[in-house]
């Protein structure tokens, strides 16, 4: 039920638009084992000053919770 949301699934959309954007730029490349991150933790926000490639490791270590935010 959750994945299946319009919410969730206009994130999604927006972080594979991210993605989408930086192959374009040349920054990542499929296949890399690298992430497109969302500085602000927003992934409707695919602004260029908010976009960074990152590894996988940095990018989904940080706690999912009420309390903890993206630094």
């Amino acid at each position: 039920n959750y994945q299946g949301t319009a919410e969730q699934k206009k994130k999604r959309a927006s972080r594979n638009s991210a993605r989408s954007a930086m192959v374009k730029a040349g920054k990542v490349r499929k296949g890399d084992g690298k992430d497109v991150d969302h500085k602000n933790g927003n992934p409707k926000d695919n602004s260029k000053k908010n976009l960074r490639v990152t590894s996988k490791k940095a990018n989904r270590s940080f706690p999912r919770n009420s309390k903890a935010g993206k630094r």
